[in-house]
């Protein structure tokens, strides 16, 4: 909607623009055009936006994954010996290779290696 103010200055802008104003003239380019060019491309905030939820979805999963190593792994063994021991036992209850390979020196009735 133009006001009547604006009227008024449009029916001036139909004579000589040596006589109009600066504010006259920038009130004409603002009725005809909303924004300047520097006005339309200034930099927004919507970076901060995107970083706030960038962080936030990394926080979370990163909770996910804290909450995953509590309550559904196991805890993991302490040192390599008892790493080393854990996997031997589960390869031997597995009875991996028992034609040639390791499980073939394993006794499974005494339960201990063969001599």
């Amino acid at each position: 909607m133009v006001s009547t103010s604006q009227k008024a200055l449009k029916e001036k802008e139909k004579a000589s623009w040596s006589s109009l104003f600066i504010d006259e003239k920038v009130e004409l380019y603002r009725i005809k055009f909303n924004e300047s060019f520097a006005e339309m491309n200034r930099s927004t905030n919507e970076w901060k936006t995107v970083v706030g939820t960038a962080l936030f979805f990394t926080g979370f999963t990163a909770l996910i994954l804290i909450w995953e190593k509590h309550y559904v792994y196991c805890p993991i063994p302490h040192t390599f010996e008892e790493w080393v021991a854990k996997q031997t036992k589960r390869m031997l209850d597995m009875k991996v290779s028992p034609i040639q390979g390791f499980s073939v020196k394993w006794d499974y009735d005494k339960n201990e290696w063969k001599k």
